[in-house]
């Protein structure tokens, strides 16, 4: 963590209203001054994640899933994720309809950088109703300030360090609804929010969020108690209903995680201290204005399905899980400054609240791939366009434009007879997917099972398999009948 002297601290935020300030006061038109922080955010989360792809730091868990599924939606095909198994439809993993919406741009420009792109910009297009109700409660200077805090929050380049995944079309949808509820438009703020159902399973929460601030402070109950049951039934449909119909085993894989179980629910949500940190992590950022607001009351119910989950990834601020949280906090902190009273004495809050997303930010990667990430992409030309390959995580989304590609080492011998595995995985057949072909690294990843992988690259050769090029710690392997 930077440590700065204190009397640096101390001025600091008046400095950067200051400059701030001496850009903003031009003459700038009003549209440009709100989209001013969604051109600087849009290249910096660009910044973080584009060059992390090039240098091969992406993975097909989750960024090959994503793309899998969106190039089956831009060729007019079902969304099929062989990456999860062998005819797998993604809407039985995560219900993501609303992947659909990218196909046209991938479509144009197939290449998992289509996908990476598109987050930043979502990201960015997420700031635009932060950035323009902050200008119209603080001025300019100020709401620009806010708006940049926002797009530079923790929340949002954390998921941008964690490849593409689909929560990134809820991410301006909750920004939206939200800044719509903070004007006291009740009904726009329902509209905004009722897409959430088809970006994934567990966002009818926030539409559940909206429909009860609707509901209490609004003067339009129906509509709050309507988007209730809309969130109620929606989320209900789409884990009993939906979801298990396009699974091949009939359920929904996460359920289990949010089972009731055994043991005291109130030590279940507020144990470990884990989760204590994701909560200051929040809404330090904001200096806790966000708590003098009701519409910080939005984000209890995913905070309680991320803390009730027995999975320990839902409960820190790392991945991408936070990003929806962002837009909803930086609100609620407007909303709470403008409710303050006397609130002219912490004019210099929205400078202070940029400090610190921009102290907390990381700084991006900027350098290209380095002379392995040539030559593994090299390698990898040696696997035809259309073929079923066996990839390794890490190798999996440089082919998943190109191929079919499943992940290795759950592989079944293309012997005809579709019985012989190389992997020791005892799960459904779904699951072992055949393949002419196998990008494998000598170093296995720690994802899935570094312990399989050896298994598995040691019987390539007795299996039929023989290497056709090696170089970065990549081997490519061929499958031919006698060989």
């Amino acid at each position: 963590m930077v440590r700065l002297p204190a009397f640096v601290a101390a001025r600091l935020p008046a400095f950067a209203m200051v400059r701030l300030r001496a850009f903003v006061a031009a003459r700038l038109p009003a549209f440009a001054v709100v989209w001013l922080p969604a051109f600087v955010v849009a290249l910096f989360q660009s910044a973080l994640s584009l060059p992390r792809h090039w240098r091969m730091q992406t993975s097909g868990f989750d960024l090959g899933i994503f793309e899998e599924a969106v190039r089956g939606y831009a060729y007019l095909e079902p969304p099929v994720v062989t990456l999860k198994g062998a005819g797998f439809v993604q809407l039985g993993d995560h219900f993501s309809p609303a992947l659909a919406a990218l196909a046209p741009f991938y479509r144009l420009w197939p290449g998992p950088e289509t996908l990476l792109a598109a987050q930043s910009l979502l990201f960015a297009l997420s700031t635009v109703p932060v950035t323009a109700l902050a200008v119209r409660w603080l001025g300019r200077t100020r709401g620009v300030a806010a708006g940049l805090a926002y797009g530079l929050s923790w929340g949002l380049w954390q998921a941008s360090l964690f490849d593409f995944h689909e929560i990134a079309l809820a991410v301006p949808l909750v920004a939206c609804a939200t800044a719509a509820l903070a004007r006291g438009r009740w009904r726009a703020a329902v509209w905004w929010a009722l897409p959430l159902l088809l970006v994934k399973e567990d966002m009818g929460l926030l539409l559940a969020g909206v429909g009860g601030h609707v509901l209490l402070a609004g003067r339009r109950r129906g509509l709050g108690a309507a988007a209730l049951a809309a969130a109620a039934l929606g989320t209900l449909l789409t884990v009993l209903v939906l979801i298990p119909a396009a699974n091949p085993t009939g359920g929904y894989a996460y359920g289990a995680m949010a089972a009731l179980g055994d043991g005291d629910p109130v030590t279940r949500l507020l144990l470990p201290a884990a989760k204590w940190w994701t909560l200051a992590a929040l809404f330090a950022p904001v200096l806790l204005l966000a708590l003098r607001s009701p519409l910080a009351l939005l984000t209890v119910l995913p905070l309680t399905a991320r803390f009730w989950s027995t999975n320990p990834a839902y409960w820190s601020t790392g991945w991408h899980y936070s990003a929806v949280l962002m837009p909803v906090v930086f609100v609620a902190a407007l909303d709470g400054l403008r409710r303050l009273p006397g609130h002219a004495a912490l004019r210099f809050a929205p400078a202070a609240m940029l400090v610190v997303a921009v102290l907390a930010a990381p700084r991006p990667d900027l350098s290209g791939p380095g002379p392995d990430a040539l030559t593994a992409r090299r390698v990898l030309a040696a696997v035809p366009d259309g073929a079923r390959v066996a990839a390794a995580n890490r190798l999996a989304p440089h082919l998943t434009s190109r191929c079919t590609v499943s992940l290795f080492p759950y592989l079944t011998f293309p012997d005809g007879a579709g019985s012989t595995r190389l992997s020791p995985d005892d799960r459904d057949p779904l699951f072992r997917p055949t393949a002419e072909w196998a990008a494998t690294l000598d170093t296995p990843d720690d994802f899935p099972a570094p312990a399989a992988d050896l298994t598995a690259q040691q019987s390539l050769p007795t299996a039929g398999y023989h290497p056709v090029a090696h170089g970065a710690g990549i081997t490519i392997w061929h499958w031919e009948p006698g060989h």
